[in-house]
């Protein structure tokens, strides 16, 4: 139905031609990683592929992100203000706008496939029931498939696992790339290094041995994203994504709204320096023992593929083109975030707020990022004021909720099996202190 290439070339064509220039890398000087989420979808008439005739599928990016830096600990604000996870927090904004636009005047309605197809009204049910019966996504075929699309310089396995020596593919290193991984060996012996990882062990993990070669890292242990200097609290991607496929990767607040999580069914990375192994490990394999999740929830199976396409503003392929310029390769210091919404699709961030910034206006509206999470919890709350109160969710309706936190809270089934899966798996998990989560 579809290939790894497809998916990657649509993501970087995305890339050129709805992204605009600002925020993107300054040519030959600079580089950034891209992620995309992509919905793939069969016409209702070709559910199955048969010999004689393929099922014809439609592909959409409905969320796409760059971006190379996280927010060190001391720069983060209690008052939820600044950027964060991209482009996923683009795709959990998402529903928010259908939902809006025809929940408004229906107490329960049919999801709709296509997140942004202004025909489908969906099906009402009765109008004087309650949204108790939440929403309901169709169920993940080969036909609703939505894919990761990951296509940069590093793999997302990397920064959980650490050695990535089996089955690596070297996408064509420079000698300075060969050089940066060449250490020392205890009596002045050279060895190749396998492509290390700046991210962090959290506090309480076993930690790594530091010792050359292939034994430097401790793999499947959780870390934190690096950050020079200022230490950050941010899980690595591969955790994050590792969370996302018990969890759903629709969050705590939309959880109010659905009858099952939001799971992806594929993982496309572009190509890189890359290890099916590792890969596997850092998604799927730290969870599979994972056992009594509420119901809806459950460890998935992910399937994990590799393109041959490079992207063109990775550090890979920036480092093969530039040769002999002057100056050194720079990670690009903005982040662009982009989603499928009527309404403000484009958002272009440094160091957590909007491109231009000024002292004087952070903490102001206009010094707010669109996928930040107080501007998050506004669209839900302008969502829940155009849903007359008695027709709420039961998990909304049961008690008094005022802050961010306790609308997180609220989504009972989500909490459970997240504090399930913490028990089981991830019991280092690094989370922020409530006070954190306090703004309303």
């Amino acid at each position: 139905m579809w290939t790894a290439d497809e998916i990657a070339l649509l993501c970087y064509e995305h890339y050129g031609i709805r992204l605009p220039k600002k925020g993107k890398p300054e040519p030959n000087h600079e580089w950034t990683l891209l992620a995309a989420v992509v919905k793939i979808q069969s016409p209702a008439d070709q559910d199955c592929d048969t010999p004689d005739k393929p099922a014809q599928v439609t592909k959409e990016v409905v969320s796409m992100g760059t971006g190379t830096k996280c927010i060190g600990q001391s720069k983060m604000r209690k008052s939820g203000g600044d950027a964060s996870i991209i482009p996923m927090l683009e795709f959990e904004d998402q529903p928010c706008c259908p939902v809006i636009r025809d929940w408004a005047s229906n107490s329960s309605v049919e999801a709709s496939s296509n997140l942004e197809a202004p025909g489908n009204e969906g099906k009402c049910e009765d109008p004087d029931s309650p949204v108790t019966k939440k929403m309901r996504l169709e169920p993940v075929t080969a036909a609703r498939e939505v894919t990761n699309g990951a296509a940069h310089h590093q793999s997302f396995g990397k920064q959980e696992s650490g050695p990535v020596s089996p089955g690596i593919n070297s996408c064509n290193l420079t000698v300075e790339g060969l050089a940066a991984v060449t250490r020392i060996a205890p009596g002045s012996a050279k060895v190749i290094d396998v492509y290390r990882t700046g991210a962090k062990c959290v506090p309480g993990e076993a930690g790594d041995s530091g010792k050359p070669g292939a034994a430097f890292h401790q793999v499947g242990l959780l870390r934190v994203k690096p950050g020079r200097g200022d230490r950050t609290r941010s899980m690595s991607c591969s955790d994050k994504m590792a969370r996302w496929n018990v969890l759903g990767c629709q969050g705590a607040l939309l959880m109010h709204f659905l009858e099952e999580p939001i799971y992806l069914s594929a993982v496309v990375i572009g190509k890189c320096p890359y290890s099916q192994e590792a890969m596997q490990r850092a998604l799927t394999g730290r969870c599979q023992n994972v056992s009594a999740l509420p119901k809806g929830f459950g460890v998935q199976e992910l399937k994990i593929l590799q393109s041959d396409l490079l992207f063109e503003q990775s550090r890979c392929a920036v480092q093969a083109k530039r040769a002999d310029s002057p100056g050194r390769l720079v990670p690009c210091g903005a982040a662009i975030s982009w989603s499928a919404v009527p309404q403000q699709p484009l958002d272009v961030t440094a160091n957590g707020f909007p491109q231009g910034t000024t002292k004087k206006t952070i903490g102001s509206l206009q010094a707010r990022s669109q996928i930040s999470k107080v501007e998050l919890f506004r669209s839900f709350q302008k969502l829940l004021s155009r849903i007359a109160r008695d027709k709420w969710p039961d998990s909304l309706r049961v008690q008094k909720l005022d802050t961010y936190q306790d609308y997180k809270e609220a989504a009972s089934s989500y909490q459970e099996a997240w504090s399930t899966l913490r028990k089981q798996a991830f019991g280092s998990w690094i989370r922020n202190p409530p006070d954190y989560h306090q703004f309303k």
